[in-house]
């Protein structure tokens, strides 16, 4: 931390931590108006066709009367951690963290809840800004064990979700995620290796891996995000709050005979 100091320039501290002067004075620039909403079509579009890349994408912004270029695109598309949805070849060498923790699921019988659980992130946007939502849950029965919302993509927020699941007294076998920087961080795959819950991660360019989860992202934004558009995030944790209960004790899915994830995962 800097601060003043009787013997110590401000000069002279940031060259002991090797900081640049300059970065003190750095404050982000919020997205403006425009990218917010720019970012909340593409993200509807995304909902709707998660196949669609940075050309369509573009495309569709041209249709409706923006004019954006593929660079923009790109950028918001990041931004929000949306990458088109289909089988990619392998175009790079997974991280050392990643090749230690194959694909565990693949021809796998998932046959009772707490075999699998998995974990995902998604982007939801807000009026002034935008939220990052991380959900756990039970792969045989879809139930939502745990949630988290922030606004910032550290791995933080789903470690907390992450032990607030493994605080219901139950826990899974085997526990599967992408390869992202959140779930190969140290402070999750500790938690996860303490317990002996062995580690799965998707394949690169594997869309189709974590299917279950990428689900109930359709679900819970044309169900709830879309509808209601939340202003702050106190409240968006409300109303998801609302909407998890109905969706796990209320919702009826048709591939558990027409039962909420609730009554799968309970009995």
């Amino acid at each position: 931390m800097i601060v003043e100091h009787p013997h110590f320039s401000i000069r002279q501290q940031c060259g002991l931590l090797g900081l640049h002067r300059s970065g003190l004075y750095y404050e982000p620039v919020p997205e403006s108006g425009e990218n917010l909403l720019l970012m909340k079509l593409l993200d509807q579009q995304y909902t709707r066709h998660p196949e669609q890349g940075v050309r369509r994408m573009t495309l569709h912004l041209r249709q409706r009367g923006y004019e954006v270029n593929p660079k923009r695109v790109r950028r918001l598309l990041r931004q929000m951690g949306l990458e088109a949805f289909y089988p990619k070849p392998r175009l790079s060498i997974p991280d050392p963290v990643a090749g230690r923790y194959p694909y565990l699921l693949k021809g796998l019988e998932i046959s009772q809840p707490d075999q699998v659980w998995c974990a995902d992130i998604t982007y939801i946007g807000l009026p002034e800004g935008f939220a990052y939502l991380v959900a756990i849950m039970d792969w045989f029965s879809r139930y939502v064990i745990a949630w988290e919302l922030s606004n910032s993509m550290e791995s933080t927020f789903c470690v907390s979700a992450l032990e607030r699941a493994l605080a219901t007294g139950r826990q899974p076998e085997m526990h599967n995620t992408d390869q992202g920087s959140q779930f190969t961080s140290a402070e999750w795959l500790r938690v996860l290796e303490g317990r002996g819950i062995r580690v799965s991660l998707d394949g690169r360019g594997r869309a189709f891996d974590n299917i279950f989860i990428e689900r109930l992202w359709r679900t819970v934004k044309w169900e709830h995000v879309f509808l209601y558009e939340h202003r702050t995030l106190q409240e968006l944790r409300g109303g998801l709050g609302n909407y998890f209960w109905y969706y796990n004790h209320e919702r009826w899915h048709s591939a558990l005979e027409n039962q909420p994830p609730a009554a799968v995962y309970e009995r």
